[in-house]
């Protein structure tokens, strides 16, 4: 099947984008407008199959997607992403033959918006752990408590996708991943003033026994590393996804920085500044880093939607792509600020905004200690305990 980028994400709505990226930014406000358009565009269900209302794209026809819309606004397309996360959580699933994420598919297709609530301040256990409680009842329902951080979408999500640790069944400890509406037992702060991404509008959210329902109760599992569909889901969808948006963010800074020395002329030599020789050093050296990133992502995804089998160096694969691609695009712009010059270093140059975004992507899992703990583990071992 021929896969046209501009079909699912059209040029058009693409330019609106971005000319209300930098109001947002300014203003710290959500971008609703994007969010309403991109529904209306069926964007919400690029990952959802044909058959429950989707486009039926794969993890890698979105990873582009994703990195065409973060040259338009990196906060919008971030904020997106965590609710593609659990779209295509859902499509690791029933491509494996899991059930238990279809209210996931048809919430999707219907125009839920699912916000990711898996981080938590000082829990470096990520995935593996959580200081969330979560109590079950005899319905088979579960009331979480906690503080989660980050919550981007924030402002409009519908359902959030959470984890939290069961201490009191029989067979606990238990992880158990769950979604819950959003209800009173529910407090989102506005706490969200940041350097950079500020229209993900990712605050703090608080919950207070919010429940839920047993039928939206995913997984129970152990605490620590697991093979598990839905640890795997989260782990390839969220990373690939996340570097797909740095990686966006670098071909837009390319893009300016190369327009920017082709409009300038030196008072020096009266050339354009395209044609000094350090000027063109600085664009090439952006490009050869950019350029290992989309085939590498490309080739991860395809083999998430093909059921590859990497085994366990899976993590080590999809944490490096991850840590690669936020590395890579923080050079690309840095040299594109230089390159640019002065002008860069005002705020309403979109190179400034770039350069205070790019700076998101070293608090996203896997940040730099972890992606190179899981490397050195797969190479050497674990580290020699008592």
């Amino acid at each position: 099947m021929s896969f046209d980028p501009a079909v699912h994400l059209p040029d058009d709505l693409l330019e609106r984008i971005r000319e209300r990226a930098p109001i947002h930014d300014r203003e710290n406000t959500f971008p609703q407008q994007d969010l309403d358009e991109l529904r209306d565009a069926g964007y919400l269900s690029i990952l959802v199959p044909t058959e429950r209302g989707g486009a039926g794209l794969g993890l890698e026809q979105a990873a582009i997607l994703q990195q065409r819309l973060a040259t338009a606004s990196p906060a919008t397309a971030l904020c997106i992403n965590m609710h593609l996360v659990w779209t295509g959580v859902a499509k690791v699933f029933s491509d494996r033959g899991v059930p238990g994420l279809e209210f996931v598919q048809d919430g999707a297709a219907a125009g839920e918006v699912f916000a990711f609530g898996i981080s938590e301040g000082g829990n470096d256990l990520v995935l593996f752990g959580s200081d969330t409680s979560a109590v079950p009842a005899e319905d088979g329902s579960y009331a979480f408590t906690g503080t989660t951080i980050f919550t981007s979408l924030a402002p409009v999500w519908t359902m959030l996708g959470l984890h939290g640790l069961d201490t009191t069944s029989s067979d606990a400890p238990k992880l158990v991943f769950a979604f819950i509406d959003r209800t009173d037992a529910v407090e989102t702060s506005d706490d969200w003033d940041t350097l950079g991404m500020r229209a993900t509008q990712s605050r703090t959210t608080r919950l207070k026994g919010a429940v839920a329902a047993p039928e939206h109760v995913v997984r129970r599992i152990d605490p620590g590393p697991s093979p598990d569909p839905i640890v795997f889901g989260i782990f390839s969808v969220f990373e690939l996804l996340l570097a797909s948006v740095y990686t966006g963010i670098a071909r837009r800074a390319i893009d300016l920085a190369v327009q920017t020395v082709q409009k300038r002329t030196s008072k020096k030599t009266g050339l354009a500044y395209s044609q000094d020789p350090d000027i063109r050093w600085r664009i090439a050296d952006m490009s050869l880093a950019y350029d290992a990133l989309p085939p590498q992502i490309a080739a991860l995804a395809r083999d998430v939607d093909s059921l590859g089998d990497h085994g366990a160096r899976w993590f080590t694969l999809l944490a490096g792509t991850k840590h690669r691609a936020v590395v890579m695009a923080k050079h690309v712009v840095d040299q594109a600020i230089l390159t640019a010059g002065g002008g860069s270093y005002f705020s309403s140059n979109e190179l400034s905004q770039l350069y205070r975004d790019v700076l998101a992507g070293m608090f996203h899992p896997s940040d730099p200690e972890s992606a190179h703990s899981t490397a050195a583990s797969a190479l050497l071992g674990p580290i020699d305990g008592p």
